[in-house]
């Protein structure tokens, strides 16, 4: 992603991709309830993309799409993410996949097909990646701003779920820290149905 990084640590790059996603036309629907908020969401956009990790022990963005398939019943716009990335600095198989990112429109939780997805991606990629410093565990990020701004609305926060763990957190900045809240766990009862046990 041209402007991108690279970045040297997992959170430089997680953090750095937030406004880069907001930013984006039609990115954001405002607040829940606010004035405009329905024309707002019907003119909204998901993107989404990847962030990996290279042979060169940085990590990267991929570009991004803004392929959806809305879902106006639930509020949901889903973005189809592919599931590989094309970087012809690399062989294919150097890549590892660390973060499915996308925004939500407003601040909602994770969608079930979100957490479908990046299930099939670990399946597909690994649950764990290992990286020069550490293992990174494969993670769905879902930026969201509370704000009603129509430019370039601030990075509120993320809801983060990890298959290799289970668990749902909600990411939310206060100044220039960031606290977290843990929302619960996700149990697979088999490859197709699982339940979300909520803290």
């Amino acid at each position: 992603m041209p402007g991108f990084g690279p970045y040297a640590t997992y959170p430089e790059a997680l953090l750095a991709a937030c406004p880069i996603i907001l930013s984006k036309p039609h990115a954001t629907a405002g607040r829940l309830g606010a004035q405009n908020f329905e024309l707002r969401w019907r003119l909204s956009n998901e993107y989404c993309g990847w962030v990996y990790y290279t042979p060169d022990h940085q990590y990267e963005l991929s570009m991004l799409t803004d392929q959806a398939v809305p879902d106006p019943a639930n509020r949901w716009k889903n973005c189809k993410l592919p599931p590989f990335v094309s970087d012809p600095r690399y062989p294919a198989d150097s890549l590892q996949y660390i973060l499915a990112i996308h925004n939500h429109p407003f601040e909602d939780i994770l969608s079930e097909r979100d957490i479908r997805f990046i299930v099939e991606m670990g399946k597909l990629h690994g649950f764990e990646s290992k990286t020069q410093a550490t293992t990174t565990r494969l993670a769905i990020i879902a930026f969201f701003s509370r704000s009603d701004a129509l430019e370039s609305p601030p990075c509120d926060g993320f809801f983060e779920y990890i298959p290799f763990t289970g668990a749902l957190a909600k990411w939310t900045r206060a100044g220039e820290k960031w606290r977290k809240e843990q929302l619960g766990s996700v149990k697979w009862i088999n490859d197709d149905t699982y339940e979300i046990h909520w803290n």
